[in-house]
């Protein structure tokens, strides 16, 4: 399986540094999932064209327009996704996995199902192809989700090694991994892991 990181110019580039060493423990760990090459394709200069967000700049993180919080980056899944697409076209590989989810996210409308089933269908009309884009965690909680990690044998991987706060703090180490604690990402991992370890 090959694997696909985005470089958008966001805020912090953890992210983007956990794909080594995941890929270095996931390689250690028995019956654990084998990874391909790994690719990395840079759109900072196609999300800047479209303007900052608190995730792209040193912006504050509220609660802006729509209801969304100022970390929503519009149309980012959807570029991921097109790139993804127009990539495995010229490599011959019909089968795309992103790890959105809509069961318990900040509410970002490129996360939903329906967006990306009409991703789906947009990249095999324009690419004139039979792609599946398969989404595992869209029907997980983040409860769910460390319940499966754990059940495959990755929990201590996913947290050690994975990141999903939006300040980018990387040097408070919890329980449920490591985060500032206080962003929106950080209180849905929290939540989600003492929903986990309290059954």
């Amino acid at each position: 399986m090959e694997t696909l990181g985005f470089a958008y110019g966001q805020r912090h580039a953890i992210e983007l540094d956990c794909r080594a060493p995941i890929r270095a423990a996931l390689a250690a760990t028995p019956n654990g999932p084998r990874l391909g090459p790994d690719h990395l394709i840079d759109l900072t200069a196609t999300i800047a064209g479209i303007g900052a967000t608190a995730l792209t700049s040193q912006a504050e993180i509220t609660i802006g327009q729509g209801n969304l919080p100022t970390t929503f980056v519009p149309g980012r899944n959807l570029l991921f996704l097109a790139a993804a697409a127009a990539l495995a076209w010229r490599r011959g590989l019909r089968r795309l996995v992103a790890g959105m989810c809509e069961t318990d996210f900040s509410g970002y409308p490129d996360c939903r199902d329906d967006t990306i089933k009409a991703m789906q269908l947009a990249a095999n009309l324009g690419l004139d192809s039979r792609f599946v884009i398969e989404t595992p965690l869209m029907w997980l909680d983040k409860a769910e989700t460390f319940a499966l990690a754990d059940a495959l044998g990755i929990l201590e991987i996913v947290r050690e090694q994975t990141h999903t706060c939006y300040r980018g703090d990387h040097s408070r180490r919890h329980d449920w991994g490591y985060g500032c604690g206080a962003c929106p990402a950080c209180e849905l991992r929290a939540a989600g892991y003492r929903k986990w370890r309290g059954g």
